[in-house]
């Protein structure tokens, strides 16, 4: 049996498939910890330790969760850069791993609450940092799909939360919730176990000096990654366009303010975007299903509480099956395409849950279940691995961990927000409340049409090539409406950039294609981002 210490030897797909186990560990975690809240919650051992809380009260304590999450992202931008992407991870896992046990063995409410704002700033370093080192360490072609096993892994944690509830609620001891709380520990032990003999990626080595005018040890990590030798032309070529990337970007510091400067790469405005997706991803109304599938099937459609926790199993079951399918479409058929169709699938498929609840019939609940499990087959179609990969392809590399790590902590935000709703909205309004958030998935879908270029089958040093200042400039010059100035996302020459890069050229810019990027002063230099 290999020890620990091989991994340290690792090349090629080895080294990445080590790497995007303990990225999905991170994930699985999340899921998890999402999932297991849903019984938890209707477990009468549970309400009686916890001083039988109101509607209102268990939806504080399953949202403080989300506080804890924002706090770690938000931690997460001052200590990504510093520490490193494995270290911050590392971190996380700690965190993570400490809250779990400490919920499960929680005896009074205010410990549990504490521990649970543990936990969620645990899940916020790992969450924030995860698609960032993922990201980094993957070439342009896996990139989609590498970051769809992370989020795949967060359905089995999804799934496996449900089911561990759904087998301890027959015991009638204080086992039927501590033991699901206390579970999650494993994989952060699988994280802290496995990480320190894996490598940082070599982005963050070259932007921290680790390397000089070549690489050093950016090019040795970058090579082993590849599975090459560091004088091959590939390997060169592909730390040539990082250096170059870094020396594009030299403006800027990599401070809180260059969030919010463009620096001659429209870092500002790609930091908007990557916020924005990741906010709009919560307010698909996804965890109203994520948190609450076994209390909706319970209180909206009459279910006795077995039932309703057996097909919340089998509801998350099914969100597993339908996730990978997002392994064969994200890199083939882009970000955009997904993100638009899917939400607007979303926003029909809460119609028709409405439409359903409200009729009040047998058929009308068989037909509510089966409106259930088509939003969350749009949802991972759509709006799962294509937000959490966003953020990371249309940073820049200098606020690529800040900017990621708010997005996230944005995310988080609008997460705590639909949790915390949930309960009185569907006690309040019934199945009046799906159709909230049908409205804000029509929104959704315009503003991605609108707003968000595509950045799959680029390098992520590409990117900055397509947002270049002169870019900006030119785009001010050609109009000064409303519409000219919010759609930040026309920029020249990204359309056929993607082209060239699913054409095989690599999608890096070349001499030429850099000259494209400074010539060309009429309307066809331009692409806006709705034709993408």
């Amino acid at each position: 049996m290999p020890s620990l210490s091989s991994l340290t030897t690792l090349r090629g797909s080895p080294l990445i498939a080590a790497i995007t186990s303990v990225c999905s560990a991170g994930f699985l975690l999340f899921g998890y910890d999402q999932g297991v809240m849903s019984g938890v919650v209707i477990s009468p051992s549970w309400l009686a330790a916890m001083g039988h809380p109101s509607d209102l009260q268990i939806g504080t304590i399953t949202a403080l969760y989300d506080v804890g999450a924002v706090l770690g992202a938000v931690a997460a931008a001052f200590t990504s850069e510093p520490l490193g992407r494995k270290r911050t991870l590392l971190l996380g896992a700690f965190l993570a791993g400490i809250g779990g046990l400490a919920m499960g063995c929680a005896r009074a409410r205010g410990e549990f609450m504490v521990a649970r704002v543990v936990v969620g700033v645990g899940i916020g370093y790992t969450t924030s940092v995860t698609p960032v080192y993922q990201s980094e360490i993957s070439g342009q072609a896996q990139r989609g799909w590498q970051v769809c096993c992370q989020l795949t892994t967060m359905l089995v944690g999804l799934a496996m939360a449900y089911g561990i509830n759904y087998g301890f609620y027959f015991h009638p001891g204080e086992a039927q919730w501590r033991v699901p709380l206390v579970f999650q520990c494993l994989f952060a032990v699988y994280i802290l176990v496995v990480t320190p003999f894996l490598p940082d990626t070599p982005r963050w080595l070259v932007q921290h000096q680790q390397g000089g005018d070549e690489g050093g040890k950016g090019l040795e990590v970058l090579a082993r990654l590849r599975g090459k030798s560091e004088a091959d032309r590939e390997v060169r070529k592909e730390m040539g366009d990082i250096l170059d990337a870094i020396r594009l970007e030299a403006k800027a510091q990599g401070t809180w303010g260059d969030l919010f400067r463009s620096n001659g790469v429209s870092a500002d405005k790609r930091f908007y975007l990557a916020v924005g997706i990741q906010f709009m991803q919560q307010m698909s109304g996804i965890n109203l299903i994520t948190y609450y599938a076994p209390t909706l099937y319970k209180t909206a459609l009459g279910m006795s509480q077995e039932t309703s926790l057996l097909l919340g199993c089998y509801t998350q079951l099914w969100y597993v099956l339908a996730s990978f399918v997002t392994w064969y479409t994200i890199d083939r058929v882009g970000r955009r395409k997904l993100l638009v169709t899917m939400a607007l699938g979303m926003c029909l498929v809460l119609v028709g849950e409405a439409v359903a609840t409200a009729s009040g019939t047998r058929t009308g609940a068989i037909l509510a279940v089966v409106f259930l499990f088509l939003f969350e087959a749009c949802f991972s179609w759509g709006w799962m691995a294509c937000v959490w990969i966003y953020p990371p392809e249309i940073l820049p590399l200098k606020i690529r961990a800040k900017g990621s790590a708010l997005a996230a902590a944005a995310d988080f935000i609008g997460n705590w927000l639909v949790v915390e709703v949930t309960p009185v909205g569907i006690a309040k309004m019934g199945w009046r409340f799906y159709l909230v958030w049908a409205g804000f998935n029509l929104v959704n879908a315009v503003i991605v049409w609108l707003f968000y270029p595509e950045t799959g089958g680029l390098m992520l040093e590409a990117v900055d090539h397509v947002f270049t200042k002169e870019i900006d400039e030119t785009t001010a010059q050609e109009g000064t409406g409303v519409f000219e100035k919010l759609q930040w996302a026309r920029v020249r020459v990204a359309a056929q950039a993607v082209q060239d890069a699913k054409a095989g050229t690599g999608g890096a810019i070349d001499e030429s294609e850099r000259g494209l990027l400074e010539e060309g002063d009429g309307e066809e230099a331009f692409e806006p981002a709705v034709q993408g």
